[in-house]
């Protein structure tokens, strides 16, 4: 039966306007005024907003730390989490071993997501182990496998992080083939250096985790980043950006043409390095890279989202509990596993300190949320906007709704949230994925499974 999305303000990265919306088999098929559609299930959005679903591009579910951990919420627990926050497209990071080939990593990842996921899907292949043959395979995974993204570290010394070669390699390879590189950008060679002087100096309390990776290596490996994808005549995305010193590095790069494209947080937005200064299990539930950093970061980063200078809100979203986990090296912050829950809660954050302080448009929301992540991720026009045709992933929001976060009321498997008791304005009424009502009043009543897995087209530029 078809659904009508009836008296609702429809709200696009472009428009904002009254209208009915009529979604069939799985599409949007209709939008105008008072649209007189019998035998169609009706949602009431008088006084409320409706936007495309939110899309988070940056995501680790049913992922390993080392030999021991696995992240709290599997493809089922995140993506209902998603779902309830408003977000109805994940584009998770398959992780690729030492001696993996990325065929190999992607199956895997298809076998923990399939069936599970409640919400659409894709991966990006994440790059460590950059041999001949899997050189080879980065042309395939574009063309023919719908996965035109990857990730290279340039943090976590030992462990994954990247020479400068492989960053290079990737580019060229990718930037050939209609492919968009990713970078974690810290210099982990240097917070290396760093952390083991901490470490002789006995300064391993977690007070000392962002003065260990500081702001000024940020900078310098997005800086790093966007020379080389110069070089490679590649895109460039930069994740998880939480400085201005790296957003002035992004900035300088797209006024001089450079296609290089930002993403943030909303921890970064929100919170700052004082959280480190709590007790011992509260301030482990901070331990992320990069950090939370110095309050005074925060105003140029939602400055650079309204201006465009930092494209995405994503969320980095990897629940690790801090119990049996992140509370395992309290005395020794090297070997905290690194990492917060975020998936449910972006949208409440961004909304209410971002659109409700005035700090930016309900439009600029759906840009940032939706529309730009769906451009730069090959998933547009069928996703991130309200257009006949697209596909019916949509949210109903109310933004007369005010509540308070708590780890009590979100879907996830983790036992905090870092946005603990922070008041919220707005939340989904109703959330659609491909026409099917999955969430009402932040509650899931979408069933088993029901998420596809996506083939995204080659990168695009905005």
């Amino acid at each position: 039966m078809p659904t009508l999305i009836a008296g609702g303000t429809v709200v696009t990265a472009a428009s904002t306007y009254e209208a009915d919306v009529l979604v069939d088999g799985g599409q949007i098929v209709q939008i105008g005024r008072d649209l007189g559609v019998e035998d169609a299930d009706r949602i009431d959005a008088a006084g409320k907003y409706v936007f495309p679903g939110a899309i988070d591009v940056h995501t680790h579910l049913d992922t390993p730390w080392g030999d021991k951990y696995v992240t709290a919420d599997d493809w089922r627990v995140g993506s209902i989490g998603a779902a309830c926050g408003g977000t109805t497209t994940i584009v998770d990071f398959a992780l690729q071993a030492k001696g993996q080939s990325l065929r190999e990593a992607i199956d895997g990842w298809h076998a923990k997501a399939e069936g599970k996921a409640v919400v659409d899907y894709g991966f990006h292949a994440m790059v460590m182990d950059l041999t001949e043959s899997v050189r080879n395979e980065i042309p395939v995974m574009i063309e023919q496998e719908g996965i035109p993204s990857f990730k290279v570290f340039m943090a976590y010394k030992g462990v994954v992080q990247a020479d400068d070669e492989t960053l290079l390699r990737t580019m060229l390879i990718a930037g050939e083939h209609g492919g968009l590189t990713m970078v974690h950008a810290e210099n982990g060679d240097a917070v290396y250096v760093i952390q083991e002087r901490f470490a002789e100096q006995g300064k391993l309390g977690i007070e000392y985790w962002p003065e260990s990776r500081p702001p000024e290596l940020e900078a310098e490996a997005a800086h790093r980043a966007i020379v080389l994808a110069g070089i490679a005549n590649a895109p460039l995305y930069i994740v998880h950006v939480s400085s201005a010193l790296a957003v002035d590095e992004i900035a300088q790069a797209r006024s001089r043409g450079a296609q290089v494209y930002g993403e943030t947080c909303p921890q970064y937005l929100v919170l700052s390095k004082e959280r480190y200064l709590e007790p011992g299990t509260d301030a482990a539930r901070y331990v992320m890279a990069p950090p939370l950093r110095d309050a005074s970061n925060q105003e140029p980063l939602w400055q650079a989202l309204a201006s465009g200078s930092l494209q995405v809100v994503a969320t980095d979203h990897s629940a690790w509990p801090i119990k049996d986990h992140k509370d395992q090296s309290l005395d020794d912050f090297r070997y905290i596993i690194q990492g917060a829950p975020g998936i449910e809660t972006r949208l409440p954050v961004l909304y209410t300190y971002g659109v409700a302080a005035g700090r930016m448009t309900l439009n600029r929301f759906v840009e940032t949320t939706a529309t730009a992540p769906a451009r730069l991720f090959g998933l547009y026009p069928q996703k991130g906007d309200i257009a006949i045709g697209a596909d019916a992933d949509l949210l109903v929001w109310d933004p007369a709704v005010e509540w308070t976060l708590s780890v009590n009321g979100l879907h996830g498997n983790t036992d905090y949230t870092t946005f603990e008791g922070m008041p919220v304005q707005g939340a989904p009424a109703a959330v659609l994925s491909r026409g099917r009502v999955v969430v009402r009043d932040r509650e899931f009543v979408g069933g088993e499974g029901g998420g596809r897995f996506l083939h995204r087209s080659p990168f695009n530029p905005l």
